[in-house]
């Protein structure tokens, strides 16, 4: 089984989702044979390319307000054994971040890329690192297992950045509009950071239907997703498929 999870780096509920369907997975019998690999989904393309306060940022979009949603992570975070940490968390444009998580799928395989997927996720929401930076992301690579010197190349460079616009604009042609967004073999798509029960539940009945080769009645991701996921701000949104 092949599950493609579209995710920006900025957005704390694709970290909410990645550790709620890892630990999913975990538990799941069929786990051996499932691939996981993380495609580029940016919230904010136009985000400007230096590292500024999340506190700040949050504040000038949607006002003091916003900050009892970081609180509500920051609960929801701790009960899945990660942290949230948004008084040093540093908003930055995550295309660079994409181009190097590119990189680890095409060098080194979905495994690494996940493993660095995490990586800079935890830093990012917890220990204040700029995913601009690419010192910072050299270091997050090289916890993953990348190699330092070829990290260090592909950085100063251009490569895979057509790849990665590329899958960007894919993302947007199948109607992508919010994330974290998990498609299934290509064909079924869960969106927002569902409970653990709920992905453990979508992977027994896609192991099903893929084996009985049927097509599997729709998922129904509870009315929960609402709030589950990080979407693109009006006046940037695709048009959403039928």
């Amino acid at each position: 089984m092949k599950v493609e999870i579209y995710s920006d780096i900025a957005c704390p509920w694709c970290y909410l989702g990645k550790a709620r369907f890892e630990r999913a997975l975990t538990a799941f019998p069929g786990a051996a044979g499932v691939e996981v690999v993380y495609r580029p989904f940016q919230l904010d393309p136009s985000a400007p390319h230096e590292a500024r306060s999340h506190r700040e940022v949050l504040a000038a979009k949607f006002g003091p307000q916003a900050f009892a949603m970081d609180g509500r992570l920051t609960k929801l975070g701790a009960a899945e054994g990660i942290t949230f940490d948004f008084d040093t968390v540093l908003e930055n444009n995550s295309l660079l971040a994409h181009r190097l998580l590119r990189f680890a799928l095409d060098e080194y395989g979905a495994e690494t890329q996940t493993r660095l997927k995490g990586r800079i996720m935890t830093a990012h929401f917890a220990e204040g690192m700029d995913i601009g930076d690419p010192d910072h992301l050299t270091e997050a690579a090289v916890a993953a297992g990348l190699d330092r010197a070829a990290v260090t190349a592909f950085l100063a460079g251009d490569d895979l950045l057509p790849e990665v616009l590329a899958d960007l604009e894919e993302a947007h042609a199948l109607g992508i509009t919010a994330v974290p967004t998990f498609v299934f073999e290509g064909k079924w798509a869960v969106q927002g950071g569902q409970e653990t029960s709920t992905f453990l539940q979508v992977l027994e009945q896609v192991s099903r239907e893929t084996a009985a080769e049927e097509t599997p009645e729709p998922v129904d991701p509870a009315d929960a997703c609402a709030d589950g996921v990080c979407e693109v701000p009006a006046g940037r949104q695709a048009a959403v498929a039928d």
